[in-house]
């Protein structure tokens, strides 16, 4: 074995290894253009060994080049070359990271702020399942690492692959560069067939300062902190490069399982540990919440002295048959929560007040600040989330909870929210100035003077000029390639602003026209602007053409329409099934008299503004958006445990539930593949009615539908 990770056999390479004068014997001259020999010798095997895969000498013949120009350069430092092997590990690969499709999503969480929140988290599970405040229930707590999720597939106990998080339904991958770290074992004993394991890649502060120094040593790359060093250190395309730099592994999860690990979170992780992955020795099992929040004290004092960065601590349900009950919601688990550590806070001048426009036509109102470091980030700019926000006041005239009276001039208290958005916590009214006036919110646009309409209700102030105005175009094709949605490699926020001012990017399908009109052969090439190069050109059009498949939930999230996020556009897609249904139905259900809307409204989730909302959008923009949708091939969404006797089928319950919660009822039968509809139509198929069912029980049996009890519904999904 050697330090290009296997033996070696094969090929002599006798002219590359040959040398005839010790190295004590070489004068300057000779040293030097030995050194240039060594460069290139070692250059040509690392290509052939790591982008060609046709090694072209042995482990020891390439460890004694290695050797020979560490001896010369240490009795010729002066003459250590730019290009040194000295300086270098390996060689590039051929290409860049493949992707892998995670068997299960790989989640994040939702985040309390205070002991409130993990207070309302614990009574929240509690409603969920119907259970009482007596009941007991017990929670696992652990330190939050902030570091970078990570998913290793084992099969039969041998380590397959391993994928970033991504995002959650498709990783990187980076098999190559996990097996280089230490904490990661390549082979389980008494392991089930399939196991995928979840945990945080990290540096600690130690090896982080360490590499930092290394790095400044030789002229590279520094990091700002260990998690980029961490991230990016995962991320090198050259996997001899990740092995030398000292990553860690925490196990906290799993994913995919041919069987059980155990009926607890806190024996799983037990079990992990026995089968050598490294779990954090601050995992404690809590049976009450004073204990849980007793610990989060705990960790939060012994946070600077751990040796690692975390954020916060996590709590999870520990029963997992509970967890099971509970399920998911769009991207995070019902059962777990990350309770954050306080933001840093410091005191600073309000500037100014400037007014962005989104996608939506909202005005937000953003805090221009002097310059603060917070938590080791320097803040100019601050969210003041609305006119009333800023006034400390509602429309009427009424105290708002946090509003504050917010002026020009004001000295502020900001903090991070969750480390990340920075907001305001408080004012210094003895340091206001004398001629402090109130701030006037604009009631028109600032990029477009249209009115700015505050509708009844509504706490925001909206620009009516619709598409007419510059900011929403720019910030809906924002929205339209970001994360969630398309996400196109390599076309971000600065590329849609610099190409909608160019003209080049108008509405979203001219995205993935932009190749005919500015790809190779035109008169005018995207490798011409400023930035770009042919290469980045043609990987830009590559990216774009690789999402011309896209999923319906993230199609209809992209679409940008109000009121439709994430989990909305994947409850629409699940119900609708094809984008081809979709489109028809928001066509036949514009006549609000007629079965499509009645479909419509029926959707559990959906109610009248949103329902509104929508045919709105594909009444104003239905030539935009068929444009759009002819430009791709649009995935239909994955009927979810198609063997379940109700996948596909629409469900209503009604009545008083005895055996769990309306809540869970839900949960449970979208988890088996049914559609869950808020009321009875003639595409219902079966009506679960409790006592007091009403009049759902009788319009179900003027139209047929099938009605039957809260027993019969759970034998019927074998959970009596």
């Amino acid at each position: 074995m050697n330090g290009r990770g296997k033996a070696v056999t094969h090929g002599t390479g006798s002219d590359e290894t040959a040398h005839t004068h010790p190295v004590e014997e070489l004068d300057e001259a000779m040293a030097r253009a030995e050194l240039a020999r060594l460069g290139e010798a070692i250059a040509r095997a690392d290509r052939a060994y790591h982008t060609d895969d046709a090694p072209i000498m042995s482990d020891a013949q390439y460890d004694a080049l290695r050797r020979r120009n560490a001896e010369i350069e240490a009795r010729f430092p002066a003459l250590m070359r730019d290009d040194s092997p000295s300086l270098t590990i390996g060689a590039a690969p051929a290409e860049g990271f493949g992707k892998i499709r995670h068997a299960r999503r790989m989640l994040s969480l939702a985040n309390a702020f205070d002991d409130t929140d993990a207070e309302d988290f614990v009574a929240g599970i509690r409603r969920f399942l119907g259970l009482p405040d007596t009941a007991p229930l017990r929670f696992t707590v652990e330190p939050k690492i902030d570091g970078l999720s990570l998913s290793l597939r084992y099969e039969n106990g041998t380590l397959r692959h391993a994928a970033t998080r991504g995002d959650g339904e498709t990783g990187e991958d980076v098999t190559a560069n996990a097996r280089t770290i230490r904490d990661i074992p390549q082979q389980l004993t008494n392991a089930p067939d399939i196991l995928e394991v979840r945990g945080e890649v990290y540096m600690s502060h130690a090896d982080f300062a360490d590499l930092n120094t290394r790095q400044a040593a030789i002229g590279g790359k520094t990091f700002a902190n260990p998690r980029n060093a961490a991230a990016g250190s995962l991320r090198q395309l050259d996997p001899m490069i990740t092995r030398a730099r000292p990553l860690r592994f925490f196990a906290y999860a799993w994913g995919e399982l041919s069987q059980p690990l155990a009926e607890t979170q806190s024996d799983a992780i037990h079990r992990l540990a026995r089968l050598d992955f490294v779990t954090n020795p601050l995992f404690r099992l809590c049976e009450t919440l004073d204990q849980m929040l007793a610990q989060y004290a705990l960790i939060a004092q012994q946070r600077a002295n751990l040796g690692y960065d975390i954020d916060g601590v996590v709590y999870k349900l520990d029963d997992l048959a509970l967890q099971d009950r509970l399920g998911l919601r769009s991207t995070t688990p019902r059962w777990a929560i990350a309770h954050k550590f306080p933001a840093e806070l410091a005191w600073t001048e309000v500037l100014g007040i400037d007014i962005q426009v989104g996608r939506t036509g909202a005005l937000s109102p953003v805090a221009r600040l002097k310059p603060v470091t917070v938590g080791g980030v320097v803040v100019s700019n601050a969210t003041l989330h609305n006119e009333d926000y800023i006034a400390g006041r509602d429309s009427k005239g009424q105290p708002i909870r946090d509003g504050r009276d917010i002026r020009i001039g004001d000295w502020v208290e900001v903090y991070r929210a969750g480390d990340v958005i920075p907001k305001i916590r408080d004012i210094d009214p003895a340091r206001r100035l004398e001629d402090a006036q109130p701030y006037r919110f604009p009631e028109t646009c600032p990029e477009c003077n249209s009115p700015a309409i505050r509708e009844p209700g509504d706490s925001v102030r909206r620009c009516s000029g619709g598409l007419i105005c510059p900011a929403q175009a720019v910030e809906r094709l924002k929205h339209f390639v970001s994360r969630a949605a398309f996400d196109i490699e390599g076309l971000g926020a600065k590329q849609v602003e610099a190409f909608w001012r160019d003209g080049w990017i108008k509405t979203p399908q001219d995205i993935f026209t932009l190749k005919d009109r500015f790809g190779p052969g035109q008169p005018r090439q995207l490798k011409n602007r400023e930035g770009w190069g042919e290469k980045s050109a043609l990987n830009l059009f590559d990216a774009i053409d690789d999402k011309r498949r896209i999923p319906l939930a993230r199609l209809i999230f992209a679409l940008g329409i109000r009121h439709v996020g994430e989990t909305s556009a994947g409850m629409l897609a699940a119900h609708y099934g094809t984008w081809q249904d979709f489109r028809h139905a928001m066509q036949a259900a514009s006549d609000a008299q007629s079965p499509a809307h009645a479909d419509l409204i029926s959707i559990d989730g959906v109610g009248p503004v949103m329902a509104n909302s929508l045919l709105t959008s594909f009444q104003a923009e239905a030539e935009e958006i068929d444009a759009l949708a002819a430009c791709l091939e649009v995935i239909a969404a994955q009927a979810r445990a198609s063997d379940s006797p109700v996948a596909g089928k629409t469900v209503v319950f009604t009545g008083t539930l005895e055996r769990m919660t309306r809540a869970e009822a839900k949960a449970r039968a979208e988890a088996l593949g049914a559609k869950v509809a808020g009321s009875v139509s003639a595409k219902t198929d079966i009506l679960v009615a409790g006592p007091g069912a009403g009049s759902k029980a009788k319009k179900a049996a003027d139209l047929g539908v099938e009605v039957i009890d809260e027993d019969a519904w759970l034998a019927l999904i074998g959970a009596a």
